[in-house]
């Protein structure tokens, strides 16, 4: 269901300067980054528009799979995880990549998903979601290598990684800074197709899961990334009162690129801003977030 803020301005279609929404983040949907509001509708995040809003009240948790919380509980500004401990532990238990199911009856899938250079890691989602948790893991380029039961997956991801040396997770902050660095779409197609010839080498996980054909998926133009260059900073956390503006550069998973009005390339984790309302921005309205800087040496050491 369509509706809430519209486009990049993030606010309610229609609202007042004072109608405030409540923000569940950024959602991927149909292939489309959108923003995810309280009560399930969403507003498209088009690269290239003017992002403004301001935040109001407290910081509450949003909820769980559709559910709404029982308790509100407040939530800590700083936090990425976006929902209460009850909440949390609820999501926890449904959730295949907390490892907690084993009898779920779904095809999955293993893939190999590239970030950047040196930066690769295997993992499984269920079939039937397609290509969305490469999309919501800010994925540049990945292929499938197959598909089967839950735990024949979770075996071949197990075996892959420790034979091939790729982790389960990479850290956003090395997802972010490798964006203003990356190789042409050519290069990115070249390292997924050398990825997946050495795992096609691996032995002893083709027995239980059934192989798939190599099929690179790039998401360079998808997320904007063309519009990227150096990182400047990272918003740490939002609060009561602050107002963020921009021209959205591009979205990567969770991640707002952010042009500030006065040039800086920041980064805005959309974890950070589920639970909280948001209004309009006017003219003069609140200061902005604080952005931490991002170090030569951070950036510079990934490569």
């Amino acid at each position: 269901m369509t509706g809430g803020p519209a486009g990049g301005s993030c606010v309610p279609s229609g609202s007042g300067r004072g109608s405030a929404w409540r923000c569940r983040g950024v959602r991927w949907v149909s292939g489309r980054a959108v923003w995810a509001w309280e009560g399930g509708r969403h507003s498209d995040l088009p690269h290239g528009s003017a992002l403004g809003f301001g935040v109001v009240g407290e910081r509450r948790c949003p909820g769980v799979r559709g559910h709404p919380c029982p308790v509100r509980g407040v939530l800590d500004p700083r936090t990425t995880g976006g929902l209460c401990a009850e909440c949390g532990r609820l999501d926890r238990m449904a959730s295949i990549a907390a490892d907690t199911l084993s009898d779920d009856p779904r095809v999955f899938r293993v893939y190999l998903a590239w970030f950047g250079p040196g930066l690769v890691k295997v993992g499984i989602t269920a079939e039937e979601r397609g290509g969305t948790r490469l999309l919501e893991q800010g994925a540049v380029a990945y292929t499938w290598l197959g598909r089967g039961a839950l735990m024949a997956a979770r075996r071949t991801e197990a075996v892959l990684g420790a034979a091939l040396g790729l982790p389960d997770r990479i850290p956003y902050a090395a997802k972010r800074a490798a964006r203003g660095h990356l190789p042409g779409p050519g290069a990115r197609r070249s390292a997924a197709e050398a990825l997946y010839g050495d795992a096609a080498r691996v032995g002893g996980w083709g027995e239980t899961l059934e192989r798939l054909p190599l099929d690179v998926q790039d998401h360079g133009e998808v997320f904007g990334l063309l519009r990227l260059g150096r990182l400047d900073g990272v918003v740490r956390a939002l609060a009561a009162g602050c107002v963020v503006r921009g021209t959205l550069l591009a979205v990567a998973g969770p991640d707002l690129h952010l042009r500030l009005p006065e040039g800086r390339h920041v980064v805005l984790d959309s974890r950070l801003v589920a639970g909280w309302e948001l209004v309009r921005a006017g003219a003069g309205d609140g200061p902005e977030p604080a952005v931490e800087p991002v170090g030569a040496e951070e950036q510079d050491g990934l490569f």
